[in-house]
């Protein structure tokens, strides 16, 4: 167990507008913690996409991201690279933040995992687990991928549970998108 965990429930987060404005997303944790856009080493966000459309640029940023739930939905990078499908039993993706990015939805809205990270500063992954593993050393946040346990903790889909500096533990039940940070030497 793990004394120093918080639980955000799905729609408690902080909500703030999509950097392009063209959605919100609600932010679970950055790194410093309250730091704003232009100065987090690290940022982990979950955002309700319901229309196609571009994502925000990030320059100097490393981006992963996972389907917590609906979908599919194709991303596509520009000419000449293949289009990439994310499922919400499907792995997450990484890719740098200031990829041209277009979102196609193709089976309805989505909710998705983002952690950001400033090149350089920090580096992270994101990893799928399912019942019986344990969570990854360094790992920050768990968030649900429909109903889970996870470290003795009930959660829905789209809840999370946030470890402060680390969470130790198994997935107990059901599926998660397990967040790992590490602080890469100054």
């Amino acid at each position: 167990m793990n004394p120093g965990f918080q639980v955000v429930r799905r729609g408690e987060a902080t909500a703030t507008r999509w950097k392009n404005g063209g959605g919100v997303t609600h932010q679970l944790a950055t790194w410093p913690p309250g730091a704003g856009m232009d100065g987090f080493d690290a940022r982990l966000s979950m955002a309700e996409v319901a229309a196609d459309g571009p994502f925000s640029t990030f320059p100097g940023i490393d981006r992963t991201l996972g389907v917590i739930e609906g979908g599919p939905m194709v991303l596509s990078f520009g000419a000449g690279s293949p289009d990439v499908t994310l499922a919400a039993d499907g792995p997450p993706l990484p890719f740098p933040g200031e990829a041209p990015v277009h979102a196609r939805l193709t089976g309805g809205a989505v909710l998705d995992l983002n952690i950001m990270t400033r090149r350089g500063v920090m580096a992270h992954r994101m990893v799928a687990m399912s019942a019986g593993e344990a969570l990854p050393a360094g790992t920050v946040a768990a968030v649900a991928r429909g109903p889970a346990t996870v470290c003795g903790t009930a959660l829905r889909t789209g809840d999370a549970i946030l470890g402060g500096d680390a969470l130790a533990g198994t997935v107990e039940d059901g599926f998660v998108l397990a967040v790992v940070l590490d602080w890469l030497p100054k």
